[in-house]
């Protein structure tokens, strides 16, 4: 493709950052990606605290990457990364009984959120026309009446005095994640800031590393769902460099310890055998580390009645998941899509186009998790007649995914994107439910 001659820069260099750049990589001239983490070496970033814990890109996800990442999953796998069948090979509870396991077409690709990462930075890295800048932040935006014209950058950690340059551009995309500056920024040019919708979950993470070794199960991992019957969770994850990653999470007042006993008998609440298996018998890798997230948010920047050109808010600026829920990874990819879609059209009317489009990809996720996290009676919160119905009955497909595949894998196509809410009252699925009928 013929790129015209211009330029978009892309602020944060994390995984929707890099999804941003790749997509605009087709109809750009030049995409600078500026970030305040030095962005040669390897390994966990300071600016990422969450890429120590518990990551998996969901079957969705992964597909959508493979797009934009030809042989993505094949290298990946090469370097030690799993691909696992989601209902076959993981054991996931919703409580102490494990769902019905079967062979479905839900592959997830289970690597540490470090190693994809620098997987994607290295292919966004070698794009002819991309360029990675680290060492570098953001303080504000330039600007004409009507339009952001680029931004102004310091070298990260020179505070109010650093040398400040300023960095044209064609678009400027925020992928600064949920600290992101954003509508401070669209308010210093005047702008409106988007109406924001938060529900405060109040998650914290405690989460190690383990030696791996095949469980006595045969399982690839284990995952358990967060239920009001059962408000704690785990997810054991296996990733390259044969290593396990426990990550533990809780609600409210009810928190993950760090301490070895503590982390242990939290991971044993429930009777699962391999969890214990791992906490008590396999060589631990380093500490606990905690991670707490108070709230889910989405700024709703598709009802701005005005934009400016030139600007758009990305990933976790627009919409910040409860991540207990692991959707984050794979909407920003499907965000990525629509994002390629809408700047195929041309600048002008850009920021309108993509935010209706990327408001129906979140659309499904944000319903799925606010749901989620307003079953819990502690969360605060409007407990809307659609979300009280919505709640009451995944409790009770839940229950009947124990027992039918069927009703499993139906579950296992929400949780992964692949398939709407609706499909869960699919006839099929209704008979078992509640009818108990296989």
């Amino acid at each position: 493709m013929t790129r015209p001659s211009t330029h978009a820069v892309i602020l944060g260099a994390s995984i929707a950052g890099l999804l941003a750049a790749r997509a605009l990589s087709d109809t750009f001239g030049t995409v600078t990606v500026i970030d305040r983490d030095d962005l040669t070496g390897t390994g966990p970033r300071k600016g990422v605290p969450q890429g120590r814990h518990a990551h998996m890109l969901f079957a969705k996800g992964r597909e959508v990457l493979e797009d934009l990442f030809p042989g993505l999953t094949g290298e990946l796998v090469a370097a030690g990364a799993l691909t696992v069948d989601i209902q076959a090979g993981f054991a996931w509870h919703n409580g102490p009984n494990p769902m019905a396991r079967a062979a479905s077409d839900l592959v997830v690709l289970a690597v540490s959120r470090p190693a994809l990462e620098d997987y994607l930075r290295a292919r966004v890295g070698k794009l002819p026309n991309v360029a990675l800048r680290g060492g570098l932040e953001a303080t504000g935006l330039l600007h004409t009446p009507a339009s952001v014209t680029g931004a102004r950058v310091v070298p990260a950690g020179a505070g109010p005095g650093g040398a400040t340059e300023e960095v044209r551009a064609d678009l400027v995309v925020d992928a600064t994640g949920r600290g992101n500056r954003g509508t401070t920024w669209l308010g210093e040019l005047g702008y409106a800031p988007p109406e924001q919708d938060s529900v405060m979950a109040g998650v914290v993470y405690a989460t190690r590393e383990y030696e791996r070794r095949p469980l006595a199960s045969g399982m690839l991992g284990v995952l358990t769902g967060v239920t009001p019957e059962y408000p704690y969770g785990a997810a054991l994850l296996p990733m390259e460099g044969d290593r396990w990653i426990l990550t533990l999470a809780g609600l409210g007042d009810d928190l993950p310890p760090t301490d070895e006993a503590g982390f242990a008998a939290f991971a044993t609440r429930l009777p699962i055998g391999d969890l214990a298996e791992v906490v008590h018998g396999a060589r631990p890798l380093g500490p606990a580390r905690p991670f707490r997230v108070p709230a889910s948010v989405r700024r709703r920047y598709e009802r701005i009645p005005r934009h400016p050109e030139g600007f758009l808010a990305f990933g976790d600026a627009v919409c910040a998941f409860n991540p207990i829920y692991g959707q984050g990874m794979t909407v920003a990819a499907l965000e990525a899509l629509e994002l390629r879609a809408a700047v195929a059209d041309g600048l002008d009317g850009l920021p309108r186009r993509f935010y209706a489009r990327a408001a129906k990809v979140i659309d499904t996720p944000w319903d799925m998790a606010v749901g989620g996290d307003l079953a819990f009676p502690a969360v605060p919160g409007r407990r809307t007649a659609k979300i009280r119905f919505f709640n009451w009955y995944i409790a009770k497909l839940l229950r009947a995914a124990e027992t039918s595949p069927e009703v499993a894998v139906a579950f296992h196509r929400t949780v992964n994107l692949t398939a709407p809410p609706e499909r869960l009252f699919a006839p099929a699925i209704l008979r078992r439910v509640f009818l108990g009928r296989h």
